[in-house]
């Protein structure tokens, strides 16, 4: 659950960040398509790391 939702809310942050930097459609799909992969990583280690510590 964690990963799922880490990569919504890396997508979401991706796509304003492009947006506010002037980004067209694309650009705003690459941020958000690249912000969604690091954060859906940072969401599946933090669940490693509650489940391993549990």
């Amino acid at each position: 659950m964690f990963v799922a939702i880490a990569s919504l809310i890396g997508a979401f942050i991706g796509a304003l960040r492009a947006r506010k930097a002037n980004g067209k459609m694309l650009d705003m799909l690459q941020y958000a398509g690249a912000f969604g992969l690091i954060f859906a990583m940072l969401g599946l280690f933090a669940n490693i790391a509650i489940l391993r510590f549990m």
